[in-house]
């Protein structure tokens, strides 16, 4: 007869026929323990097939293990791939990290922090949306946590702020289109929503007079995170009434690079920078499927890993210094340069 599930510690004790106090105190540190009190608790456990709830056991600690880490879209890669290498960081480090998507809602990026309020959560580790974030609540919610920005940065939010230098690696970038072909107009929305897309936008004006261009702005109406389809509808109707007066587009991300592809495809026009091609295009971020488009697409790569220890290391240095958290501080890291057959 199979036994009843346990419900919590309080059964699992009375079931072990070892103390509550001595229990709690083996999952908090089974070091801390007599050795054959621990060889006892451990066989329970294997008998019971008993797992402690560590949320619940957290509320009880006046300091929690738990780190929240909050993310605007984990449907989209970049974010996915930013937001595991961040979770492993956590787990490297002996927190259990909770893994939030606002799913493109500012709404829901409120909600995710009011969720973690009642986590008692030991820090956060927030991609905003940035202008569209409700700055009140990321504003209290930062009042009461110690609150890291990565990705996105707020201004006087957070006590960190880590992320791309966007102003190097899209110079970076129209360096390389300008010294290998024409130079290259610059296609993003109208109202884009993650604030990099405003700094990349400068980025280009001032690299383009740099290197005596005329900035040429193209925008593609639309709002949300369907990058793609925004980038395959708007990037047809320019490519069609021959609105780019080179034959030369750097887009302000890889997603939209990707729409950019598909409509160039659809209108027949070859991209690439062989002999014979219409038209080179390139992109930001080195999106986990730039690499498998046709052609793969030249881009910036963003040094995710660096971005993610840096986010992490400094929210547990101020978990382990409070005093670190008068002295905000802004690190950037350098994009590379991906040159493939697109561009």
């Amino acid at each position: 007869m199979a036994q009843p599930k346990i419900r919590n510690m309080e059964e699992f004790a009375s079931l072990s026929g070892i103390s509550r106090p001595t229990v709690s105190k083996y999952f908090n540190d089974p070091d801390s323990v007599r050795a054959s009190t621990r060889a006892k608790i451990e066989a329970s456990l294997k008998k019971h097939d008993y797992q402690p709830n560590v949320f619940a056991m957290n509320q009880n600690r006046r300091t929690t293990k738990n780190i929240g880490v909050v993310v605007p879209n984990l449907a989209d890669p970049f974010f996915s791939e930013i937001g595991r290498r961040v979770e492993l960081a956590c787990i490297d480090a002996g927190y259990s990290p909770i893994l939030l998507s606002s799913h493109g809602s500012p709404e829901m990026e409120r909600d995710n922090l009011k969720t973690l309020r009642s986590l008692k959560p030991a820090g956060v580790l927030l991609a905003p949306f940035g202008r569209m974030s409700d700055e009140a609540a990321v504003q209290a919610f930062d009042e009461e946590f110690p609150l890291v920005l990565f990705d996105a940065n707020m201004a006087k939010v957070g006590q960190a702020f880590v992320g791309t230098d966007n102003g190097q690696s899209v110079d970076l970038m129209v360096e390389y289109l300008c010294r290998s072909g024409e130079p290259p107009c610059f296609f993003e929305m109208r109202n884009p929503t993650n604030p990099n897309a405003n700094k990349r936008r400068q980025a280009y004006i001032e690299s383009m007079e740099r290197h005596g261009q005329e900035p040429r702005i193209f925008q593609a109406e639309g709002e949300g995170w369907n990058f793609e389809e925004i980038g395959s509808t708007e990037g047809a109707r320019l490519l069609s009434s021959k609105a780019f007066s080179t034959n030369t587009i750097l887009c302000s991300n890889d997603r939209l690079a990707i729409g950019m592809l598909s409509a160039a495809y659809g209108l027949g026009l070859r991209v690439g920078h062989g002999t014979g091609c219409d038209l080179r295009i390139a992109g930001h971020d080195d999106h986990p499927f730039s690499r498998y488009t046709c052609p793969p697409l030249t881009t910036i790569a963003q040094d995710y890993e660096a971005i993610a220890n840096r986010a992490v290391s400094e929210l547990f240095g101020i978990l382990e210094d409070d005093e670190r958290l008068s002295d905000r501080t802004e690190t950037t890291f350098d994009g590379r340069l991906i040159m493939r057959d697109s561009a």
